[in-house]
């Protein structure tokens, strides 16, 4: 069956990049002769008739996605084109390429490589959970213009470092128990997120685990000591976190709780999340 790529940009954010990147990627497809649909309005109903999926944009294109085609078994070409990226960095192991004509020609060496995904609460995601101060801060970023790179992130984050009250949090699974006051929960599938902090250095995203990292109360002025450890993931072995594994487990909280979803807010007061292995096949 002759190869038909569907090309698919996110619908619903304003990203110039991704949009000149979409067209470009448009150009070198046609350049080598490839047939292919692009679609950066309204996404078509199914993926009956392609056999590939490239998606531009960043985590939360590629949730969206997800989300929209979660039966796909169609290899996907992951595109950085989002103001972070942070899944790409996992997938391509911190180097990729920044030319529409490198993409393409990687992406069409054809090297796949199958990557778990996980549930939260129903909803699919790639890169990872976080529950409590980051889920405070991607609530805090709705409806505000993304900077590139960590900026918007890292300045919502000082914006509320010597604020945000730790919540009293649960963790149970096979083999997994965590309770405490708690700064932060993160359940990680790929290394990274907020656009270069580094939450889980040791997360493997086919290993069919997810790297959990508890973070517990710091007093407040003790927090920016702190900020620049974890943002470069030297925070495993600190007093304060609780490191493990797992593939599915239960998150409660007395109250509801702010959390994110790759990037995409939630709030609840428990958390069902569940790994599926190698669920989907990246290009890489």
């Amino acid at each position: 069956m002759e190869d038909r790529i569907v090309l698919l940009c996110n619908p619903t954010a304003e990203n110039a990049r991704a949009l000149r990147l979409t067209d470009e990627i448009g150009q070198e497809l046609k350049r080598h002769g490839l047939r292919f649909a692009s679609f950066t309005n309204r996404w078509p109903d199914t993926l009956d008739g392609f056999t590939q999926a490239w998606i531009v944009g960043g985590d939360g294109t590629l949730n969206w996605f997800l989300n929209q085609y979660p039966d796909t078994d169609l290899p996907i070409a992951a595109i950085p084109g989002g103001s972070a990226n942070d899944f790409h960095y996992t997938l391509y192991d911190g180097a990729f390429e920044s030319t529409a004509a490198d993409m393409t020609a990687r992406m069409l060496q054809g090297r796949t490589r199958a990557i778990d995904a996980g549930t939260c609460n129903g909803r699919l995601f790639i890169n990872g959970v976080g529950i409590g101060f980051d889920g405070a801060i991607v609530k805090d970023l709705i409806g505000k213009k993304k900077l590139a790179g960590k900026a918007s992130y890292l300045l919502s984050v000082l914006k509320h470092i010597m604020t945000y009250q730790e919540k009293f949090i649960s963790v149970s699974g096979s083999a997994l128990s965590m309770s405490g006051d708690c700064l932060l929960l993160s359940i990680a599938n790929g290394k990274r997120y907020g656009g270069d902090f580094q939450v889980a250095p040791r997360a493997v995203p086919d290993d069919g685990l997810f790297d959990v990292n508890f973070v517990g109360r710091i007093a407040p002025l003790r927090r920016m000591r702190y900020l620049p450890v974890i943002e470069k993931g030297e925070h495993l072995e600190l007093p304060f976190v609780m490191y493990a594994q797992g593939s599915d487990m239960t998150v409660e909280c007395a109250q509801e709780i702010h959390a994110h979803v790759d990037g995409e807010y939630l709030s609840a007061a428990r958390f069902e999340i569940r790994c599926f292995p190698k669920r989907y096949r990246f290009f890489v």
